[in-house]
């Protein structure tokens, strides 16, 4: 009893890893084969395993078991080499929300959570199980400043701290 008790915290905190923060709604009617394809990162908000990066992108694909094969990859200038993670990532609950659980870890998950799109899945807004963790992603390695400027302003009335994001140098 005592093991399953020591495991409790952890365990809510894998489980608290695979969500959605208050007052945010995922994008509803996606469609994952339009969503494949190669992704920049515009902007994000400061995490260790992104840190100092640059040319930052990624790509998605399905794989043979219906999971989607995420890799991403940046460039670190300080050492002059690429770093690359290769992670799988699944549906939550259906496959038109876009809310997914992605693993660069093993058995650890995390939210990705759509919520943002555009029509043509041009661009998009993307969260975490928390507001410490947004992303804005774009299908080119820039982006028209008046569609940032929207997504950064959604992003700032949804509460996250917009004034913390990192523009990344493509």
């Amino acid at each position: 009893m005592k093991s399953l008790l020591k495991a409790f915290p952890l365990l809510l905190f894998l489980l608290g890893c695979v969500g959605i923060p208050d007052n945010i709604e995922p994008v509803k009617n996606f469609d994952i084969n339009r969503y494949l394809g190669r992704w920049y990162e515009i902007a994000r908000l400061d995490h260790p395993f992104e840190r100092g990066l640059e040319k930052v992108y990624g790509e998605y694909s399905l794989n043979n078991d219906g999971s989607i094969k995420v890799v991403n990859r940046g460039y670190e200038p300080a050492s002059a080499t690429w770093k690359e993670a290769i992670g799988k990532a699944y549906f939550v609950s259906h496959a038109d929300i876009g809310m997914l659980k992605v693993s660069f870890f093993g058995p650890f998950y995390s939210s990705y959570n759509i919520i943002e799109l555009d029509r043509d899945y041009s661009y998009a807004l993307i969260c975490s199980y928390n507001k410490k963790y947004l992303w804005i992603l774009s299908r080119k390695p820039e982006l028209d400043e008046s569609i940032k400027t929207g997504l950064i302003n959604k992003a700032k009335h949804l509460g996250f701290e917009i004034d913390k994001l990192i523009f990344v140098k493509q």
